[in-house]
Formats: structure tokens, C-alpha cells, sequence
């Protein structure tokens, strides 16, 4: 299982949101590329970018910190935020990103988002975003009336690299991330599956891990390793057992 740390941008400043909401951001660093070396020295070979304000906007917001993220971190990045258009997934491609995550694009636009994953076969990841188990976009400033299973299925044959499931709920709030409900998603859809949100703890990594074999590819964690509740080196080594 992969452990993806999380640098989320706002206004070129390192940033966690609590569930999501923009108005309630900590801000743990303003060098991002420095934050991307300090995960790449803690053993991390992936790493986990997002556009906040970017998603909002639906466009690119924090380009030049995501550039110098790219240029600073010697591993794979994985970018998401506001790429909702083929000149801009093709331009991140282009600029070294290995992964981009679409979330609006894939509820609005599913035939766009299928159509990237076949020209960039095992470089789309779609974000399911769930906030009561409906999928919400726009930087989770909207909730739908799809259920995530049924978002998810609809890119079963699309060739996505992955689903980015996230339980808003619990977004940067240390509770725990939601077992049941990514473990559930996992079962029910052919693609591999990202945990997100509410990562407190070891304990988190450890039991995701015991599912890998459920369809858990990874988890993303950004609070508890920015307040030294979880160790970057030791999640690594966990969820490598798995």
C-alpha cells in the first residue's frame, strides 16, 4: 500500500482545511518545495498535490508552487485541483506530473475525463468526494444527488488509475478515516481505491494495509504528520508489509 503525503495550497502557503472549508485553514508552512523534500527524506516516493484554491476556480491558482514542488521532489506527484480541461491535464503531464485528479470534471463531464484516460492509460485518478455518502464538487462547496458507488462505476471500464475516496466529514479533523465506508467502495468497484481523510494515527495505516487485498491502493495523510501525530517513516514501513 502506498502512503501519499499531503501538501495542500492556498494562496502558495501549505495548508489543511477542516472538512473541507476554506475559511478554516491552518497553515503549517510557506515553502512548499521545502515541505516535498522533507516527505521525500522521510522515505516517501509519492506524494500528494492539491490546488485548493485551484478548485475553486477551476483553473490553476498556485502554479509556480506546484512547479517548484515537481522540480524539488524526485519521487511521483500526484496533482489535483481545478484541471477540468485537456490543455490543462496535457500541460501538468507535460511538466512532470505523474497523476492528475479530476473531481467535478468526472460528475459534470464523465465522457471527458474517460476520454484522458485513454490518451494518459494509468494517469487519471478520479475523486470521489463523499459528504453523506453523496458526491460533492467544486472544491466540496456542492453536494449531488449521486451516490458514490454510482459515480464510481461509471468509470469501471474508463482504464483510471485509481479512485481518490475521501469522507469530507472527516477531512483534516483526526478522527479517523472512514473503514467501513472505503473498505465497502473497494469491494464494490473494480478499481483500485485511495483512502482520504481524517487520518489520526498508525492505527489508520495499519488496518487500510489489511485491506490492500480488498482493492486499497493507498491512503493520503496530511494533519497528523504536520502535527507529529503520525511518523512519515514508520507509515511507509507499515503499509509496506501489506
Amino acid at each position: 500500500m502506498i502512503v501519499f503525503p499531503a501538501i495542500d495550497l492556498k494562496a502558495g502557503q501549505v495548508v489543511r482545511l477542516a472538512e473541507g472549508d476554506m475559511a478554516r485553514a491552518t497553515v503549517y508552512g510557506d515553502n512548499p518545495a521545502a515541505q516535498a523534500l522533507l516527505f521525500a527524506e522521510a522515505g516517501a516516493e509519492h506524494l500528494h498535490v492539491v490546488d485548493l484554491d485551484g478548485s475553486f476556480a477551476g483553473r490553476a491558482e498556485n502554479r509556480e508552487a506546484v512547479e517548484a514542488i515537481i522540480a524539488a521532489f524526485p519521487g511521483y506527484v500526484q496533482l489535483g485541483g481545478g484541471i477540468r480541461t485537456r490543455e490543462a491535464v496535457e500541460g501538468w503531464f507535460d511538466l512532470g506530473v505523474a497523476r492528475v485528479v479530476m473531481g467535478s470534471a468526472a460528475l459534470k463531464d464523465p465522457e471527458f475525463v474517460k476520454d484522458m484516460a485513454k490518451h494518459f492509460p494509468g494517469g487519471i485518478v478520479v475523486a470521489v468526494d463523499a459528504k453523506d455518502g453523496m458526491v460533492a464538487t467544486e472544491g466540496w462547496a456542492e453536494v449531488s444527488d449521486v451516490p458514490v458507488v454510482d459515480l464510481a462505476r461509471r468509470f469501471e471500464d474508463a482504464g483510471v488509475a485509481s479512485l481518490l475516496f475521501t469522507d469530507i466529514g472527516r477531512d483534516g479533523l483526526l478522527k479517523g478515516v472512514n473503514i467501513d465506508a472505503t473498505v465497502e467502495l473497494a469491494r464494490r468497484v473494480d478499481i483500485p481505491v485511495i483512502a482520504s481523510g481524517g487520518v489520526k494515527g498508525l492505527d489508520d495505516i495499519y488496518v487500510l494495509s489489511m485491506h490492500a487485498k480488498d482493492g486499497i491502493e493507498g491512503v493520503i495523510t496530511g494533519r497528523a504528520l504536520y502535527e507529529g501525530r503520525l511518523d512519515l517513516a514508520a507509515a511507509i514501513q507499515m503499509a509496506q508489509r501489506s
